[in-house]
């Protein structure tokens, strides 16, 4: 369960009952630092959605009635994800979101999982403490072309990551980024290079996550 690995779980969480006013939420979220905390019903298990600190200032600044409860101005309500669900899932519906909520199989509240967390995942996935370029390498999208391009590049070393972009089915073209690990020469590189294109594959960039730059494939 991949998503139930990134959760920041309840008991570490700073959260407010619904039973508590808009000032009693803002004094919360002030000493907490965060903008925004989950709303629980007062048994703490049931999620109700978010507070945002900016709608309570908004709302008091426009001489709002603070003691009202804090559901009044309750936001994210139908904004959650279940430990079991599918990653892609977390994409659909974490959008412009500082986290989602994530409920447990019992559709209890079970925690939290953040943009930071997932972007952390994302970033460990391209393995870039360990690797030396990104090859974004073009194609048409056909049946077969990814395993074509894999197998020429595992022809001369490993592959560190691989992630695929333009994967509709109205792209014309289609992006494959290839993270190539440590030891990969610069020898490497260029018969890489050379047999893609060979292939009518065509590589677009190739990132020096050594030195922060793109390269200039015809100089290499």
């Amino acid at each position: 369960m991949l998503v139930k690995s990134l959760v920041l779980k309840k008991d570490k969480l700073v959260t407010v009952k619904e039973t508590v006013t808009l000032e009693e939420a803002l004094k919360v979220l002030e000493e907490s630092g965060f903008r925004c905390v989950p709303i629980l019903d007062e048994s703490g298990q049931i999620f109700r959605g978010n507070i945002y600190k900016m709608h309570i200032y908004r709302h008091k600044s426009r001489g709002g009635d603070m003691s009202l409860p804090v559901t009044t101005l309750m936001k994210n309500a139908t904004k959650t994800i279940n430990v079991d669900s599918p990653f892609f899932k977390v994409f659909f519906n974490i959008k412009d979101l500082p986290y989602i909520a994530v409920l447990d199989e019992s559709n209890m509240f079970y925690g939290i999982l953040t943009h930071a967390s997932l972007l952390t995942m994302l970033s460990d996935a391209w393995n870039l403490e360990v690797s030396s370029y990104v090859l974004t390498v073009s194609s048409t999208g056909e049946r077969g072309d990814l395993a074509k391009m894999l197998k020429i590049i595992a022809k001369y070393v490993s592959i560190s990551g691989c992630i695929t972009l333009d994967a509709k089915t109205n792209e014309v073209v289609r992006r494959n980024l290839f993270t190539l690990p440590a030891e990969t020469t610069i020898d490497d590189l260029k018969n890489i290079i050379t047999r893609l294109e060979k292939k009518s594959f065509i590589v677009s960039e190739i990132d020096d996550l050594n030195s922060g730059k793109i390269l200039d494939k015809h100089t290499l």
